[in-house]
């Protein structure tokens, strides 16, 4: 599953068209030939093309960075850095601030970001904010008389919709594409931290990504954004992250430049028939609590191990996803309505989305081989959330001792001398009984480490 990228230089082609002889018939039997044509000269002036210029080190053979060897030799002084181009799409959505939609993938790292509209004329754009987890990023060009695309809900979308594909695919300049919803909601791809896209058989290709999927009547539902690969071009399998998803990044990162994310403490699974049928519930729709952090907002709350959390916000939940997505879309101090069976009792809890704790490694014995590691517990944002257990590792400073002894930024540590981390407190009290060494369990991806500190 690869995230399409169109940071390789592109070639442009040039088609010659062939002359027309006839025009086409207007209308068969009297009646009027189907055609987006009119829908299309609203919508394609808000879609725009994207370029990006980012400098990058050189990488240098060490021998060609001995002054002995090179004056030996008489070679020339090699650049240190060389300037890299990508081209990608983009989105207009407010024509009064000249506020511009696009992944975060197509602007990441770069120095310099040039907007052409479809007139042709050029802007560099200003970086607004950018959510690298749901890989969303706004941009302002400093133009007038510009043509914004409308939001739609996307939450109306139904699978076998009609939808339309806008973009600048392979850099060859804006191209309209269509096809079908294929499936709504896919997660668990891999793509990013947040994901709930739509899935489309219209054509996607390198240099889509951050263009618009509107429907047929022009609105906005999605920004493109992935393909599946299977061999460098589109197969029929894109995504696209729904409106309703963007709209609320959207809306952070013009307010606050960022999305802060808060915490619930909570680990859930979904609720599978089979569980369903054990538990003597006539439904299989939902997240069945396995764990709720000591202290953390969904404590405070009421919501307890065993709870089935059936809606958020009073929208109805299906599994686990869509706990992770709803919770990951709000700001910290925002009042969160959980609607959860206990018992076969339907009750309303809420919760406040609050800070996570996070905690600076230090103290004596061999916890002291892990200074310089922030820990904290397990974000939604991590793909092994609600997955497993444990404590996440925030951040570790370079050539620290933490860094020295093998942990990395990301990694969920599960056991600590055999004993679970499931939460903060359990981690700390592990530590402090650790005695002559550590013996470190954790995940890195798909993949499970012993780490030995003494």
């Amino acid at each position: 599953m690869l995230k399409r990228l169109s940071i390789i230089a592109l070639v442009s082609v040039a088609v010659m068209a062939a002359p027309v002889l006839a025009g086409l018939p207007v209308a068969v039997d009297g009646q009027p030939l189907p055609t987006l044509a009119p829908m299309l000269k609203r919508v394609t002036p808000a879609v725009v093309n994207i370029a990006t210029q980012t400098r990058v080190r050189v990488r240098q053979n060490p021998l060609l960075a001995d002054p002995f060897f090179r004056r030996f030799f008489n070679l020339a002084p090699q650049p240190r850095e060389r300037t890299v181009e990508s081209v990608g799409s983009g989105v207009i959505v407010d024509a009064e601030k000249g506020y511009v939609l696009t992944n975060n993938h197509v602007i990441a790292n770069a120095d310099k970001i040039v907007v052409t509209l479809r007139d042709r004329r050029q802007f560099v754009a200003t970086l607004i904010g950018t959510d690298p987890a749901t890989d969303i990023a706004v941009l302002s060009i400093p133009a007038e008389n510009l043509t914004a695309l409308e939001m739609g809900d996307s939450d109306q979308l139904e699978v076998g919709d009609f939808v339309v594909a806008i973009g600048n695919p392979y850099g060859i300049g804006q191209t309209v594409t269509s096809g079908i919803v294929s499936a709504l909601r896919r997660s668990g791809l891999g793509i990013e931290g947040f994901e709930d896209f739509i899935q489309t058989d219209a054509s996607i290709n390198p240099g889509n990504s951050g263009g618009a999927l509107v429907t047929l009547g022009g609105e906005l539902i999605g920004i493109n954004t992935a393909i599946i690969d299977r061999g460098g071009g589109n197969v029929g399998i894109g995504f696209a992250i729904p409106t309703n998803m963007v709209r609320q990044v959207m809306d952070q990162l013009i307010s606050y430049g960022e999305v802060s994310r808060g915490l619930l403490g909570v680990d859930a699974q979904d609720l599978t028939p089979e569980l369903a049928e054990a538990l003597g519930l006539d439904f299989s729709e939902g997240a069945l609590v396995k764990h709720v952090g000591r202290g953390s907002p969904a404590a405070i709350a009421g919501l307890r191990q065993g709870d089935i959390v059936i809606a958020i916000d009073g929208q109805p939940v299906k599994g686990v996803m869509d706990v992770r997505n709803k919770i990951g879309l709000l700001r910290v101090g925002d009042i969160v309505e959980l609607t959860v069976m206990r018992g076969g009792e339907v009750l309303s809890l809420n919760a406040q989305v609050s800070v996570p704790t996070n905690t600076t490694v230090e103290g004596q014995g061999p916890a002291r081989r892990l200074a310089g590691m922030v820990v904290g517990p397990m974000s939604e944002e991590s793909p092994l959330f609600g997955k497993i257990e444990g404590v996440q590792v925030i951040k570790v400073a370079r050539s620290s001792p933490a860094w020295q002894t093998g942990l990395r930024e990301g990694d969920i540590i599960t056991e600590v001398n055999q004993q679970a981390t499931a939460d903060m407190d359990t981690f700390r009290a592990a530590l402090k009984g650790g005695g002559d060494k550590l013996l470190i369990k954790l995940r890195r991806g798909n993949s499970q480490l012993f780490i030995v500190v003494r």
